[in-house]
């Protein structure tokens, strides 16, 4: 069989402990709500002082870009000024956040503003031998934006109608799994599903998402990792079957569907993706406090809660002072799950 772009097969992780991929302090970090309303114009008359760009490495149309087109449409209106989205898709976010950098470097007063995965800061100094930026000293990092967990899913006319199947299935043979990069979210939660199962899965990198998930649906790969944002056409048209939720409850779009620990897998076996909101390096910390509790304003909402359910997203709210320490808790995270899957470097 014929598998397009393979660049490695991931067999055996080392034990890991708990396997979270989305934050070990998640659970610690207290959600704080900042108040319905938005300030008027006035009560921001110190910043801006002319119209906001918002980098985004994301397609137009994805739930990323749909929040941040959100957001910009809420910032707007409070502070009266353009709020516009630049998206810069390509070249794992590389494209972005040079642009980002190049706009927000001559003044650095949070005019530039850039949506990130969490894997840019966390995971990806593990993953390149050389990034074209510092995920340590380029951004200072504002609020999470939003957490969405990943799910188990598989053909329609694939054999395995549960998790249990599937996993019987590979303690007898080898099975494939798919993601779009190598040290991705789907990446590494398959990799960990196999480690604490004690079965050999071979991983397949593709170009496009698209291509992978018609893949799963067409069963030339056994399964994947996906979320309700890149998977919902297919799921929507019969052509995947979830078979599980990567998170510790089922969610509410898809009640039906079972945590992997109720159909048979791991306990405790979650993995979400993070998407945050940072500003450039040396943002004056008044700004930087302000756009925090201005944008966590903009996330409240019936409108809010509209888009979130229809991309399978959820609040993940924290103080901005507790940010850092929870992003250099997920680099060691990241760090230890890229070196136990013996991923080289590219």
């Amino acid at each position: 069989m014929h598998h397009p772009d393979r660049r490695r097969s991931l067999h055996v992780l080392t034990r890991l402990g708990a396997a979270c991929l989305a934050g070990p302090l998640a659970a610690q970090a207290q959600p704080t709500q900042p108040p319905a309303r938005l300030p008027s114009a006035s009560a921001a008359a110190h910043f801006p002082q002319r119209a906001l760009r918002l980098f985004n490495p994301f397609p137009v149309g994805g739930g990323p870009d749909g929040v941040s087109r959100l957001i910009a449409q809420k910032l707007g209106a409070a502070y009266q000024v353009p709020v516009v989205v630049d998206n810069r898709p390509g070249a794992n976010g590389f494209l972005a956040i040079e642009a980002f950098r190049a706009a927000s470097a001559p003044a650095r007063d949070g005019h530039e503003l850039i949506v990130l995965d969490l894997v840019h800061l966390a995971a990806y100094p593990w993953l390149f031998k050389r990034l074209p930026y510092d995920p340590e000293r380029d951004f200072t990092p504002l609020l999470p934006l939003f957490r969405t967990h990943f799910f188990i899913a598989v053909g329609r006319h694939s054999p395995h109608h549960t998790l249990a199947d599937l996993l019987a299935e590979a303690q007898r043979a080898r099975l494939t799994y798919g993601s779009w990069a190598v040290g991705s979210p789907a990446h590494l939660g398959a990799a960990m599903l196999a480690e604490q199962t004690g079965t050999r899965m071979d991983h397949i990198v593709y170009k496009e998402t698209a291509q992978l998930y018609a893949d799963v649906a067409n069963g030339t790969l056994s399964f994947a990792l996906g979320t309700l944002a890149t998977m919902r056409a297919l799921v929507d048209g019969d052509r995947l079957r979830l078979l599980a939720v990567c998170a510790s409850q089922r969610l509410g779009a898809h009640p039906q569907v079972p945590t992997v620990a109720e159909a048979g897998g791991p306990a405790g076996f979650t993995v979400a993706g993070i998407n945050l909101l940072a500003g450039p390096a040396g943002l004056p910390p008044a700004v930087a406090d302000q756009l925090w509790r201005d944008v966590g304003r903009s996330l409240q909402g019936p409108d809010v809660d509209a888009k979130f359910n229809a991309f399978g997203y959820e609040p993940f709210a924290m103080p901005r002072a507790e940010l850092p320490a929870y992003l250099q808790a997920q680099r060691l995270t990241h760090q230890r799950l890229v070196r136990a899957a013996n991923i080289t470097p590219l």
